[in-house]
């Protein structure tokens, strides 16, 4: 098996109820940063049972998956035992031997399409350009810095193709237009979306994952952010946010990121 085919056969268990092949996937020392839940492999086993007995089946619809070196990364659609549809990036890493070893994710509820009709999963699949995976990689790493930390605003438009921007966010508009109307309400609402620190840059191809910390209206939170570049420009985006939960109620002390 690839590791993209152990990443989605681990997510297919919360589905399939098949705790015996979580554990084969997993490694013995596995790392949870979901903060609701508790780290190591019979933590993860066991929410697979936990799963398996609930009354409603939880449902698994994963829409993209990629690979970048030791980790893969999804976009996925997770309904769990019937609370509801949840849209999430998963990102996973592999050991020496082939196992899962480490966990991150950004999840939040399933929402109506945008004002340009998107939705969160909705758009472009194929991967393309895979040659340029460090190139694309590096041009996110500077628009994280220059545009989302706000180190040089007024490069703004050299990121994007004039107002050609694909844009699935839930609240926000196609076209750097959007983006900008989007932010300049927030402004008058108080609302700052605050970009503090980037931990991962992950991509494949035309695709680049951004994981990063900031705040969003004070408080904390985890920014998850996909990104399509083409032809050297930021073309499509989809996120996930989420606000990160109070220590007090952590199953786990590894973090959120």
């Amino acid at each position: 098996m690839t590791n993209i085919e152990k990443a989605l056969a681990l997510i297919g268990t919360f589905a399939s109820g098949d705790s015996a092949k979580a554990a084969e996937l997993l490694a013995e020392g596995y790392i949870q940063h979901n903060l609701a839940y508790g780290t190591g492999r019979e933590a993860f086993v066991g929410a697979v049972d936990y799963l398996a007995s609930a009354p409603v089946k939880t449902t698994v619809n994963n829409i993209r998956a990629f690979e970048d070196g030791d980790k893969v990364f999804l976009h996925t659609v997770y309904n769990f035992a019937g609370a509801g549809e949840q849209v999430a990036f998963d990102i996973f890493r592999f050991d020496a031997e082939g196992k899962i070893a480490e966990h991150w994710d950004n999840l939040t509820a399933k929402a109506a399409p945008n004002p340009s009709g998107h939705t969160q999963t909705d758009g472009t699949m194929e991967i393309t350009d895979h040659d340029k995976t460090d190139v694309n990689r590096e041009l996110v790493k500077n628009f994280l810095y220059d545009v989302l930390q706000g180190n040089n605003p007024a490069k703004t438009p050299d990121y994007f193709d004039g107002d050609t921007y694909i844009q699935h966010n839930t609240g926000i508009a196609d076209g750097l237009s959007g983006l900008g109307a989007a932010l300049e309400s927030l402004g008058r609402q108080g609302i700052a979306m605050i970009y503090d620190k980037v931990h991962q840059v992950l991509a494949q191809g035309n695709f680049v994952l951004a994981v990063s910390e900031g705040t969003f209206g004070g408080a904390p939170t985890a920014y998850y952010d996909l990104w399509r570049v083409e032809n050297g420009r930021i073309a499509e985006h989809w996120d996930v946010m989420e606000t990160i939960a109070d220590k007090s109620t952590w199953q786990n002390d590894n973090g959120k990121f």
